[in-house]
């Protein structure tokens, strides 16, 4: 990788730019977003447990 000083500049330029776009986000939006990936997180959970409760019925065990 090639780093001189034109790279790094241009770096820090575009990380300056990405900050003075970027903002914080507002209570409800911050709240719509914990909950669409606690859902999402619960989603998979139940999808792994039925998948192994379907495993151990057609194995046999448990």
């Amino acid at each position: 990788m090639n780093l001189n000083k034109e790279s790094v500049a241009n770096f820090i330029k575009q990380c300056q730019r990405v900050l003075k776009v970027s903002r914080k986000p507002d209570r409800e939006e911050f709240f719509n977003v914990a909950k669409v990936t606690g859902i999402g997180i619960i989603l998979i959970g139940v999808i792994g447990f039925i998948i192994i409760v379907i495993s151990q019925l057609i194995q046999g065990t448990g």
